[in-house]
C-alpha cells in the first residue's frame, strides 16, 4: 500500500529515466562524489540562478541616470496617487 506524502519530510522522490540517471551517475563518478550530491549541488545552483534573474533588476546607464534623476527630483503626485494615498491612510 503507498505511502501518503508527508508535509514535514525533507524527502524529494523523483523518478528519472535509466539513461539520464547513468549520464548524472557518470557526471558524479567524474567529479568523484555521490549521485545525491552532485543532483543536490547542481540543482541548488540553478535555483540561485532563477531566483537571481527573478529578484535582482540590472539597468544599464542610460536607466539608471534616468532613475537616480527621479529619486532626485520626484514628479508631484497625480491625482490617483492622491487618492491611493487618502484611501490608505483610511483604512490605518
Amino acid at each position: 500500500m503507498p505511502r501518503a506524502a508527508a508535509e514535514n519530510t525533507s524527502r524529494f522522490p523523483m523518478q528519472i529515466p535509466p539513461a539520464d540517471k547513468a549520464r548524472l551517475m557518470r557526471a558524479a563518478a567524474i567529479e568523484r562524489t555521490s549521485l545525491k550530491e552532485f543532483v543536490l549541488r547542481n540543482a541548488l545552483q540553478a535555483a540561485e540562478t532563477v531566483i537571481e534573474r527573478a529578484e535582482r533588476v540590472t539597468l544599464d546607464e542610460e536607466q539608471t541616470r534616468f532613475m537616480l534623476n527621479l529619486l532626485d527630483n520626484p514628479p508631484a503626485p497625480n491625482a490617483k496617487l492622491r487618492k491611493a494615498a487618502r484611501s490608505l491612510a483610511a483604512r490605518r
